[in-house]
């Protein structure tokens, strides 16, 4: 605060100022009378009215203290019969004893404490994480941080337990010691599976108890990382790489299991389009025999002249539309003698063969 802060300065510079007038005023004296009589003037009706105002001025300034908003005081008095007194100051303007008490200033704001395993991160410069041991054995680094602030009705209190030792007196050990001891609670798996956010509850809870009966009030209880020996690490990591292939044959194999049905789905589905289509054949050939003559006339082309049937065919062809336009006038058709009847040969397969009667034309 300003103002206590300018009546020590002022107190002060009045000290130095007598010091200065009492040197002076005794090298004159003592220049002109020795110096039994600068020692019997000495003092004077201004260098005691000076001696009033320093002395006035430096008990004002100890008299008055300042507590910060952010802070809280915790007076140790001479005239108490406890030694300090039973209430804390609060922030403002306080009048206290000068010389028979002092006050000692704590803040009530959060702070945050932290382990971890760099070097630029906690409290402590070096590698400070906690080591601890699971219930299978396995070792474990973690890096923690608690933010807390005092509590201000309870700071008379943490002054006689701790004064301001209490971050590495009390605060630092207990987060080591009960990080130990849930670690110790778990087995490696559970730490690095979803049980880790059981792990952080639990140890929230109680570090908030232990800080609560000490005087303090907890906000908030991080475990920050957690870091596995190299050997679990890799263990770890093969084990997943493992799961990571299974799941891309399983992939690999479902898409091919649904590539084989979607082919099925095709294959039956040409099926019944093509049974479907026979079917319509079927019937429509049913009601009208002469259509397959028909088609059959159809694919025929256009330029055939000559042509062998079966000798039992019924003529299929418009002979004379096949020579309109032909120099030596009509074609008509022959029948070729059938040769000589010949026993019939079976084939493999048990089939008669029919022999044919080629269909000539002669101009």
């Amino acid at each position: 605060m300003l103002l206590d802060r300018t009546l020590e300065i002022i107190a002060l510079i009045t000290w130095i100022i007598l010091a200065v007038i009492v040197v002076l005023h005794f090298v004159r004296i003592t220049r002109q009378g020795g110096i039994v009589a600068a020692f019997n003037h000495l003092v004077t009706r201004r260098i005691a009215m000076l001696l009033a105002v320093a002395i006035a001025l430096t008990l004002l300034s100890n008299a008055l203290v300042f507590i910060e908003p952010q802070e809280v005081g915790v007076v140790v008095s001479l005239v108490s019969p406890q030694g300090y007194r039973d209430r804390p100051l609060r922030s403002g303007l306080r009048w206290i004893v000068p010389f028979l008490e002092e006050v000692y200033l704590y803040p009530i704001y959060f702070q945050t404490y932290t382990m971890a395993g760099k070097y630029t991160e906690g409290q402590n410069f070096g590698r400070d994480d906690i080591m601890a041991r699971t219930s299978d054995g396995q070792e474990v680094l973690l890096d923690t941080s608690v933010i807390f602030r005092i509590d201000a009705e309870q700071v008379i209190q943490i002054h006689i337990d701790w004064q301001d030792r209490y971050v590495t007196d009390f605060v630092r050990p207990l987060l080591r010691g009960l990080v130990r001891t849930k670690v110790s609670q778990f087995t490696v798996n559970e730490v690095n599976s979803s049980k880790r956010l059981d792990l952080e509850r639990d140890l929230a809870e109680d570090v908030q108890t232990a800080l609560e009966d000490k005087g303090f009030i907890m906000d908030r209880f991080l475990l920050r990382n957690i870091t596995f020996s190299p050997e679990y690490a890799a263990t770890v990591e093969q084990k997943q790489v493992a799961e990571q292939k299974t799941i891309q044959k399983e992939y690999e194999a479902e898409q091919i299991r649904r590539l084989a049905s979607g082919e099925a789905d095709r294959i039956r589905t040409l099926a019944e389009a093509e049974a479907e289509a026979l079917r319509l054949i079927a019937a429509e050939l049913a009601e009208r025999p002469d259509l397959i003559t028909f088609r059959y006339v159809e694919k025929l082309g256009p330029g055939i002249k000559v042509m062998l049937v079966p000798n039992n065919a019924p003529y299929l062809l418009p002979l004379p539309a096949l020579d309109e336009g032909l120099p030596g006038g009509p074609i008509t058709p022959t029948l070729t003698a059938p040769p000589p009847l010949l026993p019939q040969p079976e084939t493999a397969l048990g089939v008669v063969l029919t022999p044919t009667v080629p269909l000539t034309t002669t101009p």
